[in-house]
């Protein structure tokens, strides 16, 4: 009996300095991984929206009209999880960057940035975060991110038979899963554009 409240009480040391220590670790690396963020999405920001002077983060807007919304476009596999707004140098607004998740992805959550100036067009997006298959899905930064910038279009669509249309994006070959995923997501994102920000620039 003794043996067993010895070796509980021991246990329960353990446990408690192993506690400690860990909520110590975190308080430590919290910040620099918060500044690490930050710093991530603001490059990603300038990447995206380079001719604008500077960028504030927005209040989303109500997220139940934003997922009914995506919803009845059959975008539902996607998620809009912040927004800023682009600035020239006199304070005016030219833009927005949206950070997007598209849940669609063969290796799991694609996320990105995406840029649409004020009369709809697509700057471009950034990647930020893909698991991708090597090879294959992981070709978007080379293959599919280009395709995007100046697209002032909606719906995108992939096609396995070389994009025709200004709607259209090339498919990477052997990875329409990875293709499909982020054009649901850039698509999620413009119509977002569409239908919840562009009465803020009137």
């Amino acid at each position: 009996m003794k043996n067993m409240m010895k070796d509980a009480l021991i246990l329960f040391a353990i446990t408690l300095v192993s506690g400690m220590l860990l909520g110590a670790v975190y308080q430590i690396t919290k910040e620099p991984i918060e500044k690490q963020q930050a710093l991530a999405l603001e490059n990603a920001c300038k990447e995206v929206f380079a001719q604008a002077a500077s960028f504030s983060e927005q209040k989303l807007p109500d997220e139940e009209k934003t997922s009914q919304l995506l919803t009845d476009n059959g975008l539902n596999g996607n998620t809009v999880e912040s927004y800023q707004a682009a600035y020239d140098a006199d304070g005016a607004v030219i833009g927005y960057v949206l950070t997007v998740a598209s849940h669609e992805g063969y290796g799991g959550d694609i996320r990105f940035t995406i840029g649409i100036n004020s009369d709809g067009a697509v700057n471009g997006i950034s990647l930020l975060e893909i698991g991708e298959t090597p090879g294959l899905g992981m070709q978007a930064e080379e293959v599919l991110v280009p395709q995007y910038a100046q697209k002032n279009a909606y719906p995108l669509v992939v096609t396995k038979t070389g994009a025709q249309a200004d709607t259209e994006i090339q498919a990477i070959s052997g990875a329409t899963i990875t293709s499909d995923a982020l054009t649901n997501g850039v698509n999620a994102g413009i119509l977002y554009f569409q239908q919840m920000l562009t009465d803020e620039l009137n």
